[in-house]
Formats: structure tokens, C-alpha cells, sequence
């Protein structure tokens, strides 16, 4: 897998593009800055407009290209970006530092998908949101971007029981026109999610 994004990511072009994801967009208008966390966060796009906003942000994934073209992207926006090559077994999410964790896209066999869940639950502060915006297993049938084993697809139950924890705040399925980069693009069905931990 590692091998996979290492190559999509080497390419000139931003495979997703260098715009943030609209659901975070429209989220972030309504959140006080603070400490972010981007897991498995490509080439920076969404970790940069945050930054823009004002928020401290950490970002990590396992893609060494990435992080170069994320902190390519961070200097021509002139912002700064604590970005690490990390897994998602080897990022010390135990520190429970975190205003914001955003997911976005991040699909992952479900053992690992239920592990990365739960850290990020133990990361949160008290009064920390969670943002999540990826496919749901109806993508299967589109041809607009993600992977096509249905397991590392999405649906409102698995993400209901892995955040069970949380206040969710939104959950809901989406049909929309993804413009994000050659391999985000047209007609997509996903899945958002605003949550807030509160304990």
C-alpha cells in the first residue's frame, strides 16, 4: 500500500488538487482555531487551508512524496505545517491534544479503520470535533474516485458503532460532484460526519 501511494503521490500533478474539501470548508467557518490533527493527509491540501485560518496544525502519513508536496504547497501559501512520515500503528495519537481531527477520504481495511477511529477518540480534548468526509460502499458503482473493495468502503452503521463514543452531531449519506484533482471527480456517494467528544 505503502508502495501504491508513494507513486501516485511522485507524480507533478496534485492528485486530489490543491483546494480544500468543501464539507471542511463550510465546517471550519464555524470553529474557533486551534490544535489540528490530519491523519493520512496526502499532499496537504486540507491541513494548509487550515493553517490559513489560523489553526496549529499536525499532519502525518505514511507517503514521504506527500509530505514534500504538502510542504511545497504550505510555503506557497506561506503557512507552516508540523507534518511527520508516519503510520497509522506508529503516530503517538495518546497525547489527547487535539481541538479538531479531520478525516478525510481515509480508507483502510476495517481492522485498521477501527483502530485509527479509536485513537483518534483518545486524541480529542474534551470539547474536541471530529470531521469525516469519505466514500460510502455505494461508491462502488460510480467511477468518481476511491478504492473498490467494499470493505474499505463506508456505511452510517459501521461509523455509528466506531464513534458510539461521541456526540454525533452530523452523520448523514451524500450525493455530490466531486471537482478534487483527476482522481476526485464527478458524481460521488459519501458519508459526513461532525462529531464532538465531550467526556
Amino acid at each position: 500500500m505503502k508502495e501504491f501511494w508513494e507513486e501516485r503521490y511522485s507524480a507533478e500533478e496534485y492528485a486530489y488538487g490543491k483546494a480544500p474539501n468543501t464539507f471542511l470548508r463550510a465546517e471550519l467557518e464555524h470553529f474557533e482555531p486551534g490544535h489540528a490533527l490530519f491523519p493520512a493527509e496526502g499532499e496537504g491540501r486540507n491541513a494548509v487551508y487550515a493553517a490559513q485560518l489560523g489553526w496549529s496544525v499536525e499532519a502525518f502519513d505514511y507517503s514521504s512524496a506527500a509530505r514534500q508536496k504538502a510542504l511545497r504547497l504550505a510555503q506557497a501559501y506561506q503557512v507552516t505545517l508540523q507534518y511527520q512520515v508516519a503510520s497509522i500503528e506508529s503516530f503517538p495519537f495518546e497525547r489527547k491534544e487535539y481541538d479538531l481531527i479531520a478525516l478525510f477520504f481515509v480508507h483502510l481495511p476495517p481492522a485498521l479503520r477501527q483502530q485509527l477511529h479509536a485513537a483518534c477518540i483518545t486524541a480529542l480534548r474534551p470539547g474536541g470535533k471530529l470531521l469525516l468526509e469519505a466514500f460510502h460502499k455505494e461508491q462502488l458503482t460510480l467511477n468518481s474516485g476511491g478504492p473498490k473493495q467494499e470493505g474499505m468502503l463506508f456505511s452510517l452503521e459501521e461509523l455509528e458503532t466506531d464513534f458510539a463514543s461521541l456526540s454525533l452531531d452530523q452523520i448523514s449519506r451524500q450525493r455530490v460532484i466531486l471537482e478534487e484533482g483527476p482522481y476526485h471527480h464527478g458524481p460521488a456517494e459519501t458519508v459526513r460526519i461532525r462529531a464532538t467528544k465531550h467526556q
